[in-house]
């Protein structure tokens, strides 16, 4: 299981660092990706997501759910069986809850 804080992933203007492997790079945007569909619709279940899974030889799609315990983004893939969970994504550029 994959365990991601991504406020240590990105820089102080919440962007990718420049100089970083592209595995890094596409593991990181497959993460974004997965912030960026789940905060549109908020499930509180495993929903599928059109994100497809980051893991080599896999063509899943990414299931998705906000845990409302501690608003972690649970994510899952049914194919490979890859999931994870990712926190600290409130307030990124890829949060798009509504807020009052």
């Amino acid at each position: 299981m994959y365990i991601t804080n991504i406020k240590h992933l990105i820089d102080a203007s919440a962007k990718m660092p420049e100089e970083m492997p592209a595995e890094a790079r596409d593991l990181i945007g497959f993460l974004i990706q997965i912030i960026d569909t789940t905060t549109k619709t908020l499930p509180n279940t495993l929903t599928s997501t059109e994100v497809k899974c980051f893991k080599k030889g896999c063509d899943g799609q990414i299931k998705s759910a906000l845990r409302p315990d501690n608003d972690e983004i649970h994510w899952f893939c049914p194919d490979c069986e890859e999931e994870g969970l990712i926190n600290s994504w409130q307030g990124t550029g890829w949060d798009h809850r509504i807020t009052a």
